[in-house]
């Protein structure tokens, strides 16, 4: 129920931000893989980018890690993401931006077993809010699909870079 709320505050604050959009510059809504260090493995991401002043841009994320296991431990991680990008170059083949913003990440770790030190079965989740820095690049490839590539840290207990790389689809 508790993550059930997150998705929900996620979903509302990504329509409001639909609302604000400048007329000069576009809406996208994407999709990419991303790679986390703290976690080790492999994340599928969805996206969403809206323009609310010039060169400023409101954009949340959503990124689920894929489960992993360690020996017998179980490990599921996903994060939510409320960043603002600035757009600092913005030629006709390329646009780099600055990141920043929030981060919001829960991961549970998981027991289904018998084992004499941990009993049958354990499970513990946390959630963790940190901060995000870094920068990205969206390419113009003179259709409504643009691909980019992103590089953030997380500032959070133990810290991760995130590296990320997808489409974002112009509506």
């Amino acid at each position: 129920m508790k993550n059930f709320k997150l998705i929900t505050a996620f979903v509302i604050i990504s329509v409001l931000g639909v609302f604000t959009v400048n007329a000069q510059t576009e809406t996208k809504l994407g999709g990419f893989l991303a790679y986390g260090t703290e976690i080790e493995n492999v994340g599928i991401g969805v996206n969403a980018e809206f323009p609310i002043m010039d060169k400023l841009t409101i954009a949340p994320s959503f990124i689920y890690y894929l489960p992993k296991e360690e020996g017998f431990i179980k490990v599921n991680w996903f994060e939510f993401n409320a960043n603002a990008n600035y757009y600092f170059m913005d030629e006709e083949s390329i646009a780099v931006y600055g990141i920043g913003g929030l981060n919001y990440s829960s991961v549970k770790v998981s027991y289904d077993g018998d084992n004499p030190f941990l009993g049958e079965n354990y499970s513990s989740s946390e959630g963790r809010i940190g901060l995000n820095l870094g920068a990205g690049a969206n390419f113009n490839i003179g259709s409504k699909i643009e691909p980019f590539a992103e590089l953030k840290y997380v500032i959070i207990d133990g810290g991760q870079l995130v590296i990320a790389a997808g489409i974002k689809y112009k509506l």
